[in-house]
């Protein structure tokens, strides 16, 4: 009874959500693309802060993890977990570097096109440079304060891993504001982020984690 309960609650809520978006116009969503990818274009580098919600199906709470990412275009990427544990892993020269409280563990993914694909990915995501139609099925909504364009993979390789990529970009910005990324379970991960600098020097020895 309480699963049935909950579920009735969180399909109010989806519907409550679904009911307050509205499909763009097609002037709307030329002007949104062009928007953003005038500004995607110039990013050189980006760097945030962010809070991460994982929620999976079997537990009752989000598990919630804050930290700093770092973007340096084309391919170079860190995520820096601080809380509730150290926790860091960063993305260059085709390579993952894992660092887990000072115990490090890297990964070659130069001849692994998987791997390639998700780093890419979500490169895109952070940037907002993921308009490609050849890669996902695309479609655009607006609500009162946000523009949002939902993204499904055409990819096998990446389907079987992300069901349903949702990007947001708040009014006003044309950079993700926060991401979603649906699980072929309907698991998912939302990543809210904050204090945006774009184009700031960064540290390069810091991706080599």
């Amino acid at each position: 009874m309480r699963k049935l309960i909950f579920t009735a609650l969180l399909l109010g809520t989806a519907l409550t959500g679904f009911s307050q978006e509205k499909a763009m116009t097609s002037d709307e969503k030329s002007t949104f693309k062009k928007e953003v990818v005038s500004t995607t274009k110039d990013i050189k580098t980006l760097s945030t802060d962010f809070v991460q919600y994982k929620n999976m199906s079997f537990m009752s709470k989000e598990i919630e993890s804050k930290g700093q990412m770092q973007l340096s275009i084309p391919n170079k990427l860190l995520w820096k977990y601080t809380s509730p544990f150290a926790y860091s892993i960063a993305f260059a020269d085709n390579k993952i570097t894992i660092n887990d409280q000072g115990k490090k563990n890297k990964i070659d993914i130069g001849n692994n096109k998987k791997f390639a694909k998700i780093n890419t990915l979500i490169v895109g995501s952070i940037s907002g440079n993921m308009f490609d139609e050849k890669e996902f099925t695309i479609t655009y909504f607006k609500n009162k304060n946000r523009r949002i364009a939902k993204l499904v993979p055409l990819s096998k390789e990446i389907a079987q891993y992300i069901s349903e990529i949702v990007l947001y970009f708040d009014e006003g910005q044309n950079t993700v504001s926060e991401v979603k990324l649906i699980e072929p379970s309907a698991d998912y991960t939302r990543i809210v982020f904050s204090n945006k600098k774009i184009n700031s020097k960064l540290d390069e020895k810091a991706f080599t984690n």
